[in-house]
């Protein structure tokens, strides 16, 4: 049986050199999996204020959810709306941080998860912005030490 080769193998030959990785994908996903331990311990404390509510279930099993969606959206990264999923997960986990303040007892106790959240918001901006600046100068040496191995 004929071993199955992936189109990055199949072109591969030798003495190539691989094109550098993306650092704004690293960024980014650095950034998703931690706001998703966050969204985890928020819905931990959230649910612990709140236990004797009929709703707490809901707060938890909602952000435990969403906190699930963050880390695998890592996955999505390299696809045309990765990054567009990373802006509304960063939307609705501020939003959701704000809800659960709401309705909670213990609103401002509640509230001030916001700050992280706004963080976190600022972080995922950062981490796009610096990354793609990043990714651009890594490329344009790539491509110089191409035309100069070439030459």
């Amino acid at each position: 049986m004929a071993r199955r080769e992936s189109r990055a193998q199949r072109e591969w030959r030798p003495g190539q050199t691989a094109p550098p990785r993306s650092v704004k994908a690293l960024f980014a996903s650095t950034v998703l999996c931690l706001e998703g331990a966050l969204l985890f311990f928020f819905a931990l404390t959230a649910w612990g204020l709140n236990q004797n509510e009929w709703y707490a279930w809901w707060i938890f099993g909602g952000l435990c959810a969403l906190a699930v969606i963050c880390i695998l959206a890592c996955a999505v990264l390299h696809k045309p709306f990765g990054y567009r999923l990373g802006w509304a997960l960063q939307v609705v986990m501020v939003l959701s941080f704000a809800g659960v303040a709401l309705i909670s007892d213990y609103g401002l106790g509640v509230m001030l998860a916001l700050l992280p959240g706004a963080g976190f918001m600022a972080c995922w901006w950062y981490a796009v912005t610096k990354g793609e600046q990043i990714d651009a100068e890594k490329m344009e040496r790539y491509l110089a030490e191409e035309e100069l191995d070439a030459a």
